[in-house]
């Protein structure tokens, strides 16, 4: 079957921008439900993206958003605990078994999932847990279905290394709990290829994939990254765990959480792969994409502006 009609819900947040304007690009019709269309601006002006104000938690509108889909990514997920439909078990179990259903009842067959490195049923954070249990759902539902496991994802506008970089900014001193965790940072463009590349490629259907970049890091190595491409270096102070289980803590009580003791549970399980990159996609590496969005705020980086507005070229 062509897949022509794809339905993205959270394509309005951060991978699923990207991901609708590939679909775009290659002139897929797609359909973005979100609460607020003003929050789609990005979006709106695609020529062949729809932007649907809609409340996915209900069933009916859900249903009225699949039909006449040839297929439906879910990149829903929350990173903290909230209430209702902002808690884990509503946003990676509740609404996962409702897609789901919609796609069962409607006929629609594709089906792509956005889950997680670590994702287990048994893991140790309710985020872990909830994702593997979406998971499951996924696996035994009677659908063409493909499950992508990304690490931490990057990219300008990501909420993971643009948060250090303003911490790094304001803090003369960085105190960093669980500093030896480790991660596998991906470009979103590159998430976002392989979502895109899967739709109509009947190898990947009922396949797992991990998606990771080309390099391993603990979070104190992408601190000092962070801190070396902005300009603000700063001496950092590991925490051992039972003083970052304190500060995660005491962080979970800030109006913005910063970090939970349930993001502290889940950096104990390193989040890495030992996948190749599926589709024969190269991932990106931090250091060929970071300067671009996060260096421009440094020294060097104002340098070059002045130059570049006094007509001159760099490195003359």
């Amino acid at each position: 079957m062509e897949i022509k009609n794809v339905c993205v819900i959270g394509g309005s947040g951060f991978v699923g921008r990207h991901i609708v304007h590939r679909l775009s690009a290659l002139e897929y019709m797609v359909r973005v439900p979100t609460r607020r269309r003003e929050r789609a601006n990005h979006l709106i002006l695609l020529p062949t993206v729809d932007v649907v104000e809609a409340n996915v938690h209900d069933e009916t509108e859900l249903a009225g958003l699949v039909s006449g889909m040839d297929a439906v990514i879910n990149l829903v997920g929350v990173l903290h605990e909230g209430r209702g439909e902002r808690s884990f078990e509503a946003a990676h179990v509740g609404l996962t078994r409702k897609v789901i259903a919609s796609c069962q009842a409607n006929g629609v067959h594709r089906y792509v999932h956005m889950s997680a490195l670590g994702a287990d049923v048994h893991g140790q954070s309710r985020y872990q847990r909830t994702k593997g249990a979406a998971e499951a759902l996924v696996r035994a539902a009677n659908l063409d279905w493909t499950i992508f496991r990304p690490s931490v994802i990057f990219g300008r506008g990501d909420s993971f290394l643009n948060l250090f970089a303003k911490l790094l900014k304001i803090f003369p001193v960085m105190i960093l709990g669980k500093p030896s965790a480790r991660f596998q940072p991906v470009y979103v463009e590159d998430v976002a290829n392989a979502f895109v590349h899967c739709l109509s490629d009947r190898a990947a259907f009922g396949h797992c994939y991990e998606l990771g970049g080309p390099k391993i890091y603990t979070l104190r190595e992408l601190v000092e990254l962070v801190g070396g491409i902005t300009g603000h270096r700063r001496r950092i102070v590991g925490l051992p765990d039972a003083l970052s289980y304190l500060q995660a803590f005491a962080l979970e009580l800030l109006p913005v959480k910063l970090m939970t003791r349930d993001n502290y549970l889940s950096m104990k399980i390193d989040n890495v792969s030992n996948q190749p990159f599926p589709f024969d996609i190269a991932p990106a590496a931090i250091e060929a994409i970071v300067p671009a969005y996060l260096g421009t705020d440094s020294p060097r980086a104002r340098y070059r502006a002045y130059r570049s507005r006094a007509g001159r070229v760099a490195g003359r």
